[in-house]
């Protein structure tokens, strides 16, 4: 008898993971929308108004908004694109808004769950009328990184004097990220691993080395490893800090594979060009500061000797979406799904 009881438990056992391997292969289903971001973009309900792309586009100035920021990459792209390219005109970017959403099966039936939003280049060369693959990746945002930095990591932290991190901050959503990048989903529409790039972070000290790259600039390094850096490693990411020629600050790129031979000159400009005019909006006092980063740079957002673009950003609003984003993501995933997330996360094996 006991040796038959520890048969079925071996059975049952057996079966939970069976059940759990299903659930990560068929249960998290991946769906990609696209959407041409031109001067004509409105955010959608089912859009993140966090991101930097659809606060512009929104109020009595969204369409002049959106013109002089689609201006300004494309001015940037080709000012470092310059090789056969005299008058400076030769390149043209276009870019698409990725909206992934994930569907979970369970025995309440299937629900589409808003997930990650991203910015995808792609390049018209003028001279030769071939469209060129640019990169996925820019302006990443994502519902859960929201719950977790605007939710999670504020209440962790109310009331004590230490700041410390909560346990497992980030697992999930790093698990999230590589579920959705190794699916078929992502393998069908892209042929790299995106690159990620964002701002350096403004209480960190960055040292600037003696290799020069030729599409990213100056390498510099980081004094210590930032919470955004721990956060995006759970991803699979390392993160590597780069100034473009006659760019004033570092930019962060993380990215899973070789960030210096994985992708082309092409690709990697329509990273810089992109990302470091949404910064220079978002961020002028370290992205459109009138002097550029020395040899060791502390960026900082009291820095006073910047210039203001063209372009109408409402930077309070930004912070404040935030939070009312992860408050969404708590009560529409996190809460809802917790059993079966805890769970996944637990048996998530690539």
């Amino acid at each position: 008898m006991k040796a038959k009881i520890q048969e079925d438990l071996r059975i049952s056992e057996k079966q939970d993971i069976e059940n759990t391997q299903n659930t990560i292969q068929n249960d998290f289903v991946f769906t990609l929308k696209s959407t041409c971001l031109d001067e004509n973009y409105h955010p959608s309900s089912k859009t993140r108004l966090t991101t930097n792309f659809a606060n512009l586009a929104r109020g009595a100035n969204r369409q002049q908004n959106l013109r002089n920021a689609l201006n300004m990459i494309n001015n940037r792209f080709n000012a470092l694109a310059h090789l056969d390219n005299p008058k400076g005109d030769r390149y043209h970017v276009e870019l698409e808004i990725l909206t992934v959403t994930m569907s979970i099966d369970d025995k309440n039936g299937s629900n589409d769950l808003p997930m990650i939003e991203v910015l995808k280049t792609n390049i018209i060369d003028r001279k030769t009328g071939q469209q060129i693959e640019g990169i996925a990746g820019n302006n990443y945002s994502s519902y859960v990184r929201d719950y977790d930095f605007s939710i999670l990591l504020i209440e962790h932290n109310k009331n004590k004097s230490t700041f410390s991190i909560p346990e497992n901050f980030g697992d999930l959503h790093g698990k999230l990220y590589k579920c959705f990048v190794n699916s078929a989903t992502y393998k069908d529409h892209f042929k790299i691993s995106p690159i990620i790039c964002l701002s350096v972070s403004s209480n960190k000290t960055y040292s600037r080395t003696e290799y020069q790259h030729p599409v990213l600039g100056f390498e510099y390094l980081q004094d210590q490893y930032s919470i955004t850096d721990e956060y995006f490693s759970k991803m699979g990411l390392k993160v590597r800090f780069f100034m473009p020629q006659n760019s004033v600050a570092p930019m962060a790129f993380y990215h899973s594979g070789d960030l210096l031979a994985d992708y082309t000159d092409l690709g990697l400009i329509s990273s810089i060009s992109t990302m470091e005019t949404f910064q220079k909006i978002y961020r002028p006092e370290i992205y459109n500061a009138n002097s550029g980063a020395g040899k060791i740079y502390q960026p900082s957002l009291k820095h006073e000797d910047y210039s203001l673009t063209r372009v109408d950003y409402d930077r309070e609003e930004r912070s404040r979406l935030a939070v009312e984003q992860g408050k969404y993501a708590e009560e529409h995933f996190i809460k809802p799904y917790k059993s079966l997330l805890e769970q996944w996360s637990a048996n998530f094996i690539l």
